[in-house]
């Protein structure tokens, strides 16, 4: 169990921006990347986001958010929201680093924070933002049973794909939908961590993976400052 989780944190830590993208002139956000060792596999925790909130209702997405004056950085508000969607407390995180970000729909940046939990950890969801709770393996964002691809214009006209995943959850005997700025932020993990050729095609050089997400994310902000 040891070396599952030794692998992964070396491997992150080789990817960890740090606060090298805090500085730019956009809304914050976080979210916290959950992951566990569970039956000897590394596993991701999900949620679903109740039918009653404003923006994106019964999406599956990481827990997180909008960052708040008293949070000192992005980790503080990825381990703040997780507290208050999933009942997740901080010490009970052990958190690795902050990978490449993204920027939503909103024109945030959300940062993507990496932690592991324990795999025992019992969720407390929140209704009034979380309606469930759940976990993939990791390995499903690159080796995928039910997959599809979505060519997908942001709002500044940059043209790139959207992964979109269906995930059969035995647990809970239902389908879920993981798509969007959750499911990049997936694949990129499983990118790193595994270090292996995903069974679909992603728009990175696999072979300079760091360089190539940086290029693709200055590209991205870049087309946004083009529209302003």
């Amino acid at each position: 169990r040891k070396s599952i989780k030794e692998k992964a944190r070396l491997r992150l830590r080789e990817f960890d921006v740090g606060d090298r993208f805090s500085r730019l002139p956009l809304p914050k956000a976080s979210v916290l990347l959950p992951l566990m060792v569970r039956e000897g596999q590394l596993h991701l925790l999900l949620t679903l986001r109740s039918m009653q909130l404003r923006r994106s209702p019964g999406e599956v997405c990481f827990p997180g958010g909008k960052s708040e004056a008293t949070d000192k950085d992005e980790i503080d508000t990825a381990l703040r929201e997780a507290k208050e969607e999933v009942g997740l407390q901080p010490e009970k995180v052990e958190v690795i680093c902050r990978l490449m970000p993204g920027i939503d729909k909103m024109n945030h940046l959300v940062t993507p924070v990496v932690g592991f939990i324990e795999d025992t950890f019992q969720a407390i969801p929140n209704p009034k933002e979380v309606s469930d709770v759940f976990v993939v393996p990791l390995e499903y964002f690159v080796k995928p049973l039910n997959y599809k691809t979505l060519p997908y214009r942001t709002s500044s006209g940059y043209l790139s794909r959207m992964h979109c995943f269906t995930y059969d959850d035995h647990e809970h005997k239902m389908p879920f939908k993981i798509w969007g700025l959750t499911a990049h932020f997936a694949v990129f993990l499983a990118l790193v961590i595994f270090g292996k050729r995903p069974t679909f095609e992603v728009d990175y050089d696999l072979d300079n993976l760091i360089s190539s997400s940086e290029k693709n994310f200055m590209n991205l902000y870049a087309s946004l400052y083009k529209r302003k």
